[in-house]
């Protein structure tokens, strides 16, 4: 799932800061932009397990459109990172699935030319995390 994150310029005298808007309280700095953007995937991991183990609910991504009134992000620049949410979803089900012939090869296909999907459970994983979070947002 796609985070926008925002990020604060950096000068000689300040660090980098990163903000992950839509996980409150979620955010990183380094001396260098690189830096910064490591540190955010390492706070993100940080407050998904935090989440987790509390029993919270996962963060639903919104769109960076959705954060640009914000004003305390105000002269920031605008990223995304990828998250996987999946490790924090808890244990895995072995369930039975019918599908027609034709789609099926269709998501086979799509996941041997995108591998970051691994699998076809990978692939309607990270499809049904999506489409949940659509609903959500629409809701």
């Amino acid at each position: 799932m796609l985070f926008p994150i925002a990020i604060e310029r950096g000068d000689d005298t300040h660090a980098y800061g990163v903000a992950v808007p839509d996980m409150p309280g979620c955010f990183s700095a380094g001396d260098t932009l690189e830096e910064a953007l490591a540190n955010v995937h390492e706070a993100i991991e940080g407050y998904l397990e935090v989440q987790t183990e509390y029993g919270e609910p996962l963060p639903q991504a919104h769109s960076i459109e959705h954060h640009l009134g914000n004003p305390d992000y105000e002269g920031w620049i605008w990223a995304v990172v990828d998250v996987d949410l999946t490790p924090y979803l808890g244990k895995s089900h072995k369930i039975n699935v019918t599908l027609p012939d034709l789609l099926v090869k269709q998501i086979d296909d799509f996941v041997a030319s995108n591998p970051s999907d691994k699998s076809r459970s990978g692939f309607l994983s990270r499809v049904a995390l999506a489409e949940l979070a659509r609903a959500r947002r629409s809701a």
